[in-house]
């Protein structure tokens, strides 16, 4: 019976997300006619379905910042991913232009494809050439003072309960040739709401839980160097994952 309700959830949930994309569609069709020029306003429709989606159906977000976080510089944004969750739960932490990167199998779905033809970056992880497009486009965006969001394990795992996974150097490389930080999120328990994309187990009511942790300097990073620091990574956010570690000073949805 539980997993009955969870399915009901999950079409409750993207029929909201449906709705509330039809409700924006003329303005968000009218500003994707220029991304360039109507980009800020393409953030925030993003950014406000996926938050009137989830309100709607009962999934709220608490985030903890572990320093103050100075969101008017750009920063190469590290997540891990668990969960189709993992894109609100970012749209909600960040209050600044930025775009995600995301596998190319996005622009076959009717809501995110008119985001990954506009503002947001495609890519096919099996072509190089695909692959050094959009670092390239990630790159421009970064120098015109935009973040980019970029899943370092580079995929939801098939592994349940999900782990974090080893980091692709891709945002590593990108970060350190732009000299900006990279910023980690850790994304708690998206999972435990909504696993992937809810077709085995479905999704739930809930809260998910955010620390965002202190921002990584590259400006004396070496190429060499990169490794260690991928790694140093790693087990940070690694720590967080297992431990779940959960703060005061929560901003709450």
């Amino acid at each position: 019976m539980a997993h009955f309700f969870r399915k009901i959830h999950t079409i409750l949930y993207f029929a909201s997300v449906l709705f509330y994309f039809i409700l924006a569609f003329p303005l968000l069709y009218f500003y994707t006619r220029n991304p360039q020029k109507y980009f800020r306003q393409i953030v925030f429709f993003r950014k406000w379905i996926s938050l009137f989606a989830t309100t709607t159906v009962g999934i709220r977000f608490q985030v903890r910042e572990e320093v103050p976080i100075d969101w008017s510089k750009p920063y190469v944004i590290c997540p891990n991913h668990t969960s189709i969750l993992d894109i609100t739960a970012i749209n909600y932490t960040c209050p600044q232009q930025f775009s995600f990167m995301g596998k190319v199998e996005l622009l076959k779905n009717p809501v995110t494809r008119i985001f990954f033809k506009t503002i947001d970056i495609a890519v096919n992880r099996q072509s190089k050439i695909s692959a050094f497009k959009a670092f390239k486009r990630a790159d421009i965006l970064i120098k015109e003072g935009k973040s980019v969001v970029i899943f370092p394990e580079g995929r939801i795992d098939d592994e349940y309960p999900p782990q974090l996974h080893g980091f692709k150097s891709g945002p590593f490389r990108l970060a350190i040739e732009n000299h900006v930080q990279i910023l980690p999120i850790v994304i708690h328990d998206a999972w435990r709401v909504l696993w992937d994309e809810g077709k085995k187990y479905g999704s739930r009511p809930g809260t998910i839980h955010i620390s965002i942790l202190p921002p990584i300097d590259t400006r004396d990073i070496s190429a060499e160097a990169r490794e260690k620091l991928q790694t140093d990574m790693y087990i940070a956010m690694r720590e967080h994952w297992k431990t779940g570690n959960l703060h005061e000073n929560v901003k709450n949805i």
